[in-house]
């Protein structure tokens, strides 16, 4: 009788401890979904965060996966996106999300791996395929990579990305006639792709089909005067042409681009070395090691010189 005459009087009594938590666990999700909504992406984590250790919800984790990523940070929402994964093992969606974000890290077993339990899951899923493809030409896998495309171009015949990758593998491993095909299939599917026309060109150049390489190249040229890759290629196809005085004028143009381009600068060095200006050569050799410390083309001008020292050691006065 006395709990009749306190919940008529009081309504239902004192919330219990559950229905608070449910309470704070509702607007901490709702203030993360508003927040991320007007791109306080910090604020949102925090309350995502919060509201998680409350309880698990599959929705706030997924939210929680793009906050993260959104602010780059890219191992906490590799590390949610496998929370969301245990909660829905067969998920494919955010196994391929998650199989993203790994890429971006350079995890490409982890990519592989991802892409390929999706393909079991869900035969249908070209971007399993093509994602593993992209992985697999990273870790070096070049004719895993072919398989893995070739399987997504079967799934989907106007998957242009796919088309476009698995001709700059064959460029990379000498299948230049199949490659062309690849490129010219995605030049029709894409034809204001301009990555498409630097590897036609490129594979065109590989099969001696100059005039058609250049003419690809220029077209790149035409699409966006801010590509500097392709005066790069146009510059390079100069040198095989022994045209240096042209190729110089390339490469300073994607030099004016890209201050920061080291592969120019390697290149421009090799135009100036044709022309017999060492001093040139050197300055540019010198500036692409700096640039990228790494990068072999820029130890081998014409082979002149083996090593740094030695490039130091010759330098005309």
């Amino acid at each position: 009788m006395a709990n009749f005459f306190k919940s008529l009087f009081f309504g239902e009594g004192e919330e219990t401890a559950e229905v608070k938590a449910q309470k704070n666990f509702d607007v901490l999700k709702y203030d993360g979904i508003k927040a991320l909504k007007v791109g306080k992406t910090a604020y949102a984590i925090r309350c995502f965060n919060e509201a998680l250790k409350i309880q698990k919800d599959v929705e706030v984790m997924e939210h929680l996966v793009t906050a993260y990523s959104r602010e780059d940070k890219t191992e906490e929402a590799v590390e949610m996106a496998g929370r969301l994964l245990e909660e829905e093992p067969d998920n494919v969606a955010v196994m391929l999300l998650r199989a993203n974000l790994n890429y971006m890290i350079e995890r490409y077993a982890d990519v592989i791996a991802d892409c390929e339990r999706a393909a079991e899951l869900d035969n249908t899923e070209v971007r399993a395929y093509y994602l593993a493809g992209r992985a697999k030409k990273m870790a070096g896998d070049n004719i895993g990579a072919i398989v893995s495309l070739s399987q997504a171009i079967a799934g989907k015949e106007d998957y242009a990305a796919a088309w476009l990758l698995r001709a700059e593998v064959m460029l990379a491993t000498g299948g230049y006639t199949d490659g062309l095909q690849d490129a010219e299939k995605a030049v029709e599917l894409v034809p204001e792709e301009e990555q498409a026309y630097l590897v036609r060109g490129q594979l065109r150049e590989a099969l001696k089909q100059c005039e058609e390489a250049e003419q690809d190249y220029r077209y790149v040229i035409e699409l966006n005067p801010f590509n500097e890759q392709a005066y790069l290629q146009l510059g390079s196809l100069f040198i095989a042409r022994e045209q240096p005085d042209e190729a110089i004028e390339l490469f300073d143009e994607a030099i004016e681009l890209k201050p920061d381009f080291a592969k120019a600068y390697s290149e421009r060095g090799r135009a100036r070395l044709m022309k017999g200006d060492k001093n040139g050569s050197f300055e540019d050799l010198k500036k692409a090691m700096e640039l990228n410390p790494e990068g072999e083309e820029a130890k081998k001008i014409n082979g002149t010189y083996s090593n740094f020292e030695d490039m130091y050691k010759n330098r005309p006065l």
